[in-house]
């Protein structure tokens, strides 16, 4: 044996050298990447207990209104109206449309993930000097000159044409496209609740202008029975005058009385007029196919109050879900903020022909493959990637505030909304025991009539408080139909998520 040690065993030092040189250089590189700095606590989302009404609030029913709350009232033009503005609706139209744009926008970040191909076919003229020097054609040197090495200097030119399909893939290995995707589903679900929140406020404006437009049309009918009366009680009274038996004093407090209620239904005419229009524009109905409203009873109002809010509320009411789902969507852009400091793989694949003739393009010998992997990795941006993150987390810190304070405004308007319907159930008690009290003495001057005790025209004017009265009853029940509807309006419309994105209180995901 000669006792020399294997080959193998016997490591080379400028390969060991090369080796150590390359370890050092990553190294280099990883610990001299740009390092997160900007990142800080998120925002904590608003206590459940924070989410309930007072206990002195409550109604005599209890429930969330149903999806299609407006047909409780059994009004066939009420319900047509709404159903046309829900589908011809310039607002909703939009808020419809927007929702298109958010699912673009989904599909465009969706294919951002996916693999990428393209055909190609160019043709192109290069040129190379007697050095060997290769550069191409164009319009401003469309000749190598002479102190390039021209054509009688020994260059030579060509035309090169290739053809093939060219592909790419990024690697998603900490989630940047992933989180990506993820924000833009989330504001396309915000846009689902907006529209939601759109048709539920053309909704109530609906039907709060329409029973505002049938209870002026009450009081119409209601004013017109008292000018009839104070217009044939004028004219008995100026027919006594005639003979002496009152004064024209008498006359002109009548005839004052009597016009005083013609200006109350030219009035009321006119406010006819501008609830018309305020719902020919809600449905979105032009001035020649838009019906005319009829007049119709007022309905009784049914409000309706849930046992309990805390959480349910933010479920039922859309323009909360609609913060909420903006907040989720805040959440995924700072996990792609996040992503974007850690290093990048990608693979670019290339299968083609390149050949200097035209007609060998497509020969088996000018074939061409090339797949090249690649590495990314962000070392000195100047602080951007921290500025982005920063400006994420700032941006998300602030829907979570915006949306704390979004769910104490509803909590708010639950509240107010349920009080002024018990203050109006109050009223309207309070109205009927004096609409009673009034009818007494119309009751009586009727009976009176009846005996002959009093003449037609004192038993007539005796029906004017209880018409006051009437008015006065019709004006109650609007108001408190009105009240009712904002009432439905704050607890959502009938709108109900089962699955929100998260029933506790937001807290961070994992991060890679």
């Amino acid at each position: 044996m000669t006792g020399r040690t294997p080959k193998f065993h016997t490591p080379r030092p400028g390969r060991s050298r090369w080796i150590r040189s390359g370890l050092l250089v990553l190294l280099g590189m990883l610990s001299s990447c740009a390092l997160m700095r900007e990142d800080s606590a998120p925002q904590p989302l608003i206590a459940p207990e924070r989410i309930d009404l007072a206990k002195d609030i409550r109604l005599a029913r209890e429930g969330w209104p149903p999806a299609r709350w407006w047909t409780r009232y059994g009004d066939a033009q009420l319900d047509a109206l709404i159903e046309r503005g829900l589908a011809d609706s310039p607002g909703v139209r939009v808020a419809r449309d927007r929702v298109e744009q958010a699912r673009a926008d989904v599909q465009r970040a969706r294919a951002a993930t996916q693999f990428k191909a393209a055909a190609f076919g160019r043709v192109y003229q290069q040129w190379s000097d007697a050095n060997g020097r290769v550069g191409p054609f164009s319009i401003t040197d469309p000749v190598p000159g002479l102190d390039d090495g021209g054509y009688n200097s020994g260059a030579r030119s060509g035309t090169v044409s290739s053809a093939g399909i060219a592909g790419s893939y990024v690697f998603d290995l900490w989630g940047l496209q992933r989180s990506a995707v993820d924000a833009t589903i989330g504001a396309q679900n915000a846009q689902l609740a907006e529209a939601a929140a759109v048709e539920l406020e053309i909704a109530t404006a609906i039907a709060q202008t329409y029973f505002s437009l049938q209870t002026t049309l009450r009081k119409i009918a209601l004013l017109e029975q008292t000018r009839e009366i104070l217009a044939e009680s004028v004219a008995a009274m100026k027919a006594r005058k005639a003979r002496g038996l009152i004064t024209q004093t008498t006359v002109s407090k009548a005839s004052e009385q009597l016009l005083q209620t013609e200006q109350l239904l030219s009035l009321a005419r006119t406010q006819v007029i501008s609830f018309r229009e305020a719902l020919r524009a809600l449905v979105g109905a032009g001035a020649e196919d838009f019906a005319a409203i009829q007049a119709a009873p007022l309905p009784p109002p049914q409000p309706q109050l849930p046992a309990s809010l805390s959480y349910a509320l933010l479920s039922h009411r859309p323009d909360l879900v609609v913060l909420r789902w903006y907040v989720e969507s805040s959440f995924d852009q700072i996990d792609a903020a996040r992503a974007a400091f850690y290093p990048s793989f990608d693979i670019k694949a290339l299968l083609g022909f390149n050949a200097i003739r035209i007609d060998d393009v497509l020969h088996i010998d000018s074939r061409q493959f090339r797949l090249v992997p690649g590495l990314t990795l962000p070392l000195f941006d100047g602080g951007q990637l921290n500025a982005n993150l920063r400006k994420a987390r700032t941006t998300s810190n602030t829907l979570i505030e915006q949306y704390n304070q979004a769910v104490l405004n509803a909590v708010r308007d639950v509240a107010v909304a349920a009080n002024h319907v018990q203050g109006m159930e109050e009223q309207a008690r309070l109205e009927q025991e004096k609409y009673r009290e009034v009818r007494v003495g119309a009751d009586d001057a009727n009976a009176h009539r009846e005996r002959g005790l009093v003449s037609r025209v004192a038993a007539l004017e005796a029906q004017i408080p209880l018409l006051g009265e009437e008015a006065q009853l019709a004006d109650t029940q609007g108001k408190r139909l009105a009240a009712e509807i904002t009432l439905i309006k704050a607890l959502g419309g009938g709108y109900d998520l089962p699955d929100l994105p998260r029933e506790e209180p937001a807290r961070e995901r994992a991060r890679p």
